[in-house]
């Protein structure tokens, strides 16, 4: 099946959060993804027939080995990645439990504060998301 090049491309992912084991502060999640040398928050495009929230979740577990409890919608990212539109829809979401293990995609994660992981975000656009947590999270 093919799509116009303007049918923009579905995906999904977390702005993923936890408290921190030492001092109990904020801590966001960032991967490292070697393909693209880029530091960003767990996402992917959406398996034919899978719900965003699915995919989000779905995402979070394999790129982070994290399970999440989703929260609130959070913005849509509207870009063009190769040429094409793409739609990646965010949600926040907290670590439960889980482990890291590096992989072909995601080589490394950060837990980081929260100024500190919109420093270390690659793309500007993914930078939008981390007051948009915080605002979820009634912390600013």
């Amino acid at each position: 099946m093919s799509f116009p090049d303007d049918t923009p491309v579905q995906a999904a992912g977390c702005v993923l959060w936890r408290r921190s084991p030492v001092d109990g502060g904020l801590e966001i999640c960032l991967v490292h993804r070697p393909k693209y040398d880029d530091w960003s928050h767990p996402k992917g495009k959406l398996k034919r027939g899978e719900e965003a929230a699915a995919a989000a979740v779905r995402e979070v577990a394999e790129e982070t080995g994290c399970t999440a409890r989703l929260g609130a919608r959070l913005p849509t990212l509207r870009y063009l990645a190769q040429g094409r539109p793409k739609e990646v829809h965010y949600w926040a979401a907290e670590a439960v439990s889980g482990t890291f293990t590096p992989n072909d995609e995601v080589d490394r994660v950060l837990w980081l504060p929260p100024t500190a992981a919109g420093s270390r975000l690659t793309q500007p656009r993914d930078r939008t998301l981390v007051p948009a947590l915080l605002t979820t999270l009634h912390l600013i």
